[in-house]
């Protein structure tokens, strides 16, 4: 049923990632300052240069000769190299709806910084110096600019990005001014552009870069392959680097084994420690492990040197640029013909309660409903839209979400889904839904229906999340035959009609969980605006709650005859303290819970000391020792009776625990 939506619309869409927030800016400049008082400390005599460069090359800006998919681009070359401390770019061009425009200026090595993006609205033309120094920033500008010769350029404002980022990079090579038309129905020309480049001489440095590679680029489900990572100091280096780390994090659909080679590798961090790498030196690493991806599934896994002690003029520690020669990835696409998986058997201990969307009832367009599980409660079902529209299709039950049959997954006779069929407007589009148990079960299990791919269209992706306590979970998910899975995403990467199952994919929870999160939008291979598209959920299968109660008892000294408090040893006269501590680690609600703890036959308890709290450490609710009155629901009681210790609590919760600490004399 997918398909494209009908009109385009006006919308802001660019093939460029900004960089963008201002603490990161903040960050950014800063370090960009200290780098350069550093630089100018250890070469005093090295004197700022500045040079400008002129690109006059005329030519048309409008949705059809500069779309953002192919931009207008003005280059400037610059021969010499030195180290960037500062940029300044002026650009004139005439345009009505200055609104419609967007430009963007690119270093030699790849970083990319937002001068503009659609501001002035119906203002004409642009005049404009962009400075980071000037003191408001172009977001500001709402006025006509003059189209009289530059420079100097009528007015000066910070661009939307930072001019900063292209602090400490070399200058030589090809600078980039892209200028695109994102909207339709005004046009301009381009008249000219002026860059100035502030350097100083290239300090000592290292220069470092990272090659990562992949033993097999096809390797089919199970397979043992291993990534080769190696980090270099160029022959040519002056310095040598220390404290070198790479940030190399292990991707979804790939499990670690172990790693071999220079330094250590920790897999849970992702961390390689390098450590010092001398001038014309290379250190390599190899970290082995298990395809767990689904056949088909594209897997690629980025690695970066993440620190070192070396100024690099070519590259940036942790920055994450992609262009930069201290940054590389590798990828795998798992070979063999897909199937649909077999999914893990649910086991419910105490059985099970299912949501069944053909038993409840829900209105066309509606986004949330609460829903009574036996021996479960409430549960609440909501569904939000970011970055597009739900539909209204008759075929489908109307006003999206909306509870259908037409997309069955397969099943027959036909059941009745929650159906979310939306119009995205970008990639970046996504509709959330989620389940709020009113108490944990211990494992759940549903069906996503129609998750696939139409060339051109859409791109779906299901991502799948949980929680238990406020702490994450994750499920397992089976994929079927016009999807893969990698972790807990699936993604479309075939076409799956109506009626059949090969876009379905099960999603288990084999851990207590509260709280179900479907987000549902589009993975790369999607175009700008996907459109039209649609999942639905099917039913969901929760395990009722049950109690798991453990106990542990610990005890400590607290003083003796001889040595008091200080270092006090299990003597006899020394005074024992004990803790006995009852957890609720199960998913239910545990009721009319008593717990018994005889005293050895060496101690005796010490009156009025029983004393009750959630944990050892905060047992501070004070007990007498008889079990009567209102201190033995304050939530807890706690008495003796003879040489017997006695705790009760009418429910622990789960994830909730009960603590009674005592004294005792040792005899």
């Amino acid at each position: 049923m997918h398909g494209h939506s009908g009109a385009m619309q006006r919308q802001d869409q660019s093939r460029f990632c900004w960089r963008g927030g201002q603490h990161t800016q903040r960050v950014r400049v800063f370090l960009a300052l200290v780098w350069l008082a550093l630089t100018l400390a250890a070469n005093p005599a090295a004197a700022q240069t500045a040079t400008t460069y002129s690109n006059t090359t005329g030519g048309t800006i409008s949705e059809t000769a500069t779309p953002c998919t192919s931009p207008m681009v003005r280059n400037f070359t610059v021969a010499a190299n030195a180290q960037i401390t500062d940029v300044n770019i002026g650009v004139q061009f005439t345009h009505s709806y200055r609104g419609d425009i967007r430009a963007t200026l690119v270093s030699p090595t790849g970083t990319v910084v937002n001068l503009i993006t659609n501001v002035g609205t119906s203002a004409d033309n642009l005049n404009v110096l962009f400075d980071d120094s000037a003191a408001t920033s172009v977001t500001t500008h709402t006025a006509n600019d003059n189209t009289a010769a530059a420079p100097p350029y009528q007015r000066n404002f910070q661009p939307q990005g930072t001019l900063a980022d292209f602090n400490g990079e070399g200058s030589a090579g090809s600078w980039q001014l892209t200028i695109c038309d994102s909207l339709n129905g005004d046009s301009g020309n381009f008249t000219r552009s002026d860059l100035t480049l502030t350097t100083v001489p290239i300090a000592p440095s290292a220069d470092l870069s990272l090659t990562k590679s992949v033993s097999n680029a096809a390797p089919a489900i199970g397979a043992s392959i291993n990534y080769i990572l190696s980090v270099t100091n160029a022959s040519g280096s002056a310095l040598s680097a220390s404290g070198v780390t790479v940030q190399d994090t292990l991707p979804a659909g790939f499990a670690f084994a172990g790693a071999s080679g220079f330094g250590s590798y920790n897999s849970a961090t992702g961390v390689w420690t390098v450590g010092s790498i001398p001038a014309g030196t290379t250190r390599t690493l190899t970290i082995t492990g298990t395809v767990t991806a689904t056949a088909g599934a594209t897997v690629t896994n980025v690695a970066e040197v993440s620190a070192s002690s070396a100024f690099d003029f070519d590259s940036t520690p942790g920055n994450g640029a992609a262009g930069e020669d201290d940054y590389d990835t590798a990828s795998f696409t798992v070979s063999g013909t897909r199937i649909a998986g077999t999914p893990p058997t649910l086991v419910c201990p105490v059985g099970s309660t299912v949501h069944d969307w053909d038993g409840v009832s829900w209105a066309a367009g509606t986004t949330s409903g609460g829903y009574a599980l036996t021996a479960i409660g409430t549960m609440n079902f909501n569904i939000a839209i970011s970055g597009g529209v739900f539909l209204n299709n008759a075929t489908y039950g109307g006003q999206s979400p909306t509870r259908q049959n037409v997309v069955t997954g397969g099943l027959s006779p036909a059941q009745f889904s929650i159906f979310e069929i939306v119009d995205m407007n970008s990639q970046a589009g996504s509709v959330t839904s989620t389940f709020t148990l009113p108490t944990a079960v211990p494992s759940a299990q549903f069906r996503l229906f129609d998750i696939d791919y139409a060339a051109g269209q859409f791109a779906d992706r299901v991502t799948v999340t949980g929680s238990f306590n406020g702490s994450p979970v994750t499920p397992v998910l089976t994929n079927g035959v016009s999807n893969y899975v990698i972790g807990n995403s699936a993604y479309g990467d075939g076409t799956s009609a109506d009626a059949s199952a090969n876009g379905n994919v099960v999603v288990t929870f084999n851990v207590p969980v509260d709280t179900i999160i479907v987000e549902y939008g589009n993975h790369s291979l999607a175009p700008t605006n996907p459109g039209q598209q649609a999942i639905a959920i099917h039913d969901v299968t929760f395990c009722r709650p049950t109690a798991n109660l453990t106990i542990a008892k610990t005890s400590n000294v607290v003083s003796d005859p001889t040595n008091g408090t200080t270092a006090p040893k299990a003597i006899p006269g020394a005074t024992m303290r004990y803790c006995l501590l009852v957890t609720n680690n199960g998913s239910g609600t545990a009721t009319a819970i008593n717990v018994a703890d005889a005293l050895p036959a060496t101690t005796s308890f010490v009156p009025g000391s029983l004393r009750s709290g959630a944990t050892c450490a905060g047992a501070a609710t004070v007990e007498d020792d008889n079990a009567s009155g209102a201190d033995e629901s304050d939530p807890f009681g706690a008495s003796i009776a003879g040489a017997t210790v006695a705790a009760t609590a009418s429910t622990l919760a789960p994830g909730t625990a009960l603590a009674i600490n005592f004294d005792v004399t040792i005899n």
